[in-house]
């Protein structure tokens, strides 16, 4: 079902409360009151209050925590008013609660006990399942009770990007065991992304089910690759994850760092929009893509650091780029920075909605 059609039966009522909302107006590439804006990684980072109640408590385990994961949600959107909420979680999440041996460490990333190197290795790739995340449809409960008309995305890790983690043992510049297993064995490769695309499939279904109004799939590292490899390697597990979530008829997101080149393709892989860093200007990013999809992006998340008059001009030129395309919405072209000032996170919000309201 495209995003296009209003969904009928299984539309919980928040979707319904949210459906008129202008982000999702705009990822239907419908006509906006003012250009809608949300922020990656928007919930905390940068936020004294998100610090004071994280205090002492492991990553992980406050993803676990539905009254935590529904404060933190909620922080950013009183005080920026931006126009859809992010679940607060991580992309590793799904797989702690299949019961991997992984672990968030602070400065470094996710990092993992025992590798997934081997075909034996794919057993412990078990099917998620809702009990395993019942935090996760709990704390969105309590969510939507509390946004309201605000729509909630819900997110998870794209296939690839797990992959590189699970194979990797953590974060990677280089992704050399990654690509070794992709070139060296591409069955057991095809076969580790196919049980993660049903894994990320059926962690994105559960927030769906629970009221998230959108859901977005980061491929944070894929743009390490070539297109051909890309179309070949990857874009059968991302097409199997939003063909999976497809019948909800909520919108899709798609978004990756660096993937300039593959931006055709990541459209091509079923989202309904496509999410774009700074190293590409929307309006050239819109021809990659081709029509049909919405935008959304993308100031260089530097500029924040800046003095308000260029952070006002750089996003006058983002929203200038976006003036002809079926559908925007405005983010950094990546995710907020834990030193950014969030006040200026606040007037930027401002900026672009009295900018671009009708």
């Amino acid at each position: 079902m495209s995003a296009n059609e209003r969904p009928q039966g299984h539309q919980t009522k928040q979707q319904s409360r949210t459906y008129d909302s202008a982000f999702l107006r705009a990822c239907r590439r419908e006509p906006v009151p003012h250009t809608p804006v949300w922020f990656m990684r928007q919930a905390g980072r940068s936020l004294p209050e998100y610090l004071k109640v994280r205090e002492g408590i492991p990553m992980l385990e406050s993803c676990m925590r539905p009254e935590l994961v529904t404060e933190i949600t909620l922080q950013p959107v009183r005080r920026h008013k931006v126009d859809a909420a992010i679940y607060f979680s991580d992309i590793v999440v799904p797989l702690k609660a299949i019961g991997l041996d992984l672990d968030i460490k602070p400065g470094v990333g996710p990092v993992v006990a025992d590798p997934i190197r081997t075909r034996a290795d794919l057993a412990r790739l078990r099917d998620l399942t809702p009990e395993d995340v019942h935090y996760v449809t709990e704390a969105i409960g309590m969510l939507t009770a509390e946004l309201g008309e605000t729509p909630l995305i819900g997110f998870a890790g794209a296939p690839f990007t797990l992959a590189s983690y699970l194979v990797e043992g953590g974060p990677s510049r280089s992704h050399e065991r990654t690509k070794a297993m992709m070139y060296g064995d591409p069955q057991l490769w095809a076969d580790l992304l196919d049980r993660l695309a049903e894994i990320t499939s059926a962690f994105l279904k559960v927030q769906i089910e629970a009221g998230a109004s959108a859901v977005q799939l980061f491929d944070s590292w894929v743009g390490a690759l070539a297109p051909a490899d890309y179309r070949r390697s990857v874009m059968p597990a991302s097409v199997k994850v939003f063909d999976a979530v497809a019948e909800y008829g909520v919108p899709r997101i798609h978004f990756g760092v660096g993937t300039g080149e593959l931006l055709g393709l990541m459209g091509e892989a079923g989202a309904d929009v496509v999410g774009v860093d700074w190293r590409v200007p929307l309006d050239e990013a819109a021809r990659r893509v081709g029509p049909g999809k919405a935008l959304q992006g993308n100031l260089d998340p530097a500029v924040l650091f800046a003095s308000t008059e260029v952070v006002e001009a750089k996003a006058d030129e983002v929203l200038a780029a976006a003036k002809g395309l079926e559908g925007h919405v405005f983010n950094l072209g990546h995710g907020v920075m834990p030193s950014m000032d969030p006040d200026a996170l606040t007037r930027l919000v401002e900026h672009v909605h009295t900018r671009t309201a009708v």
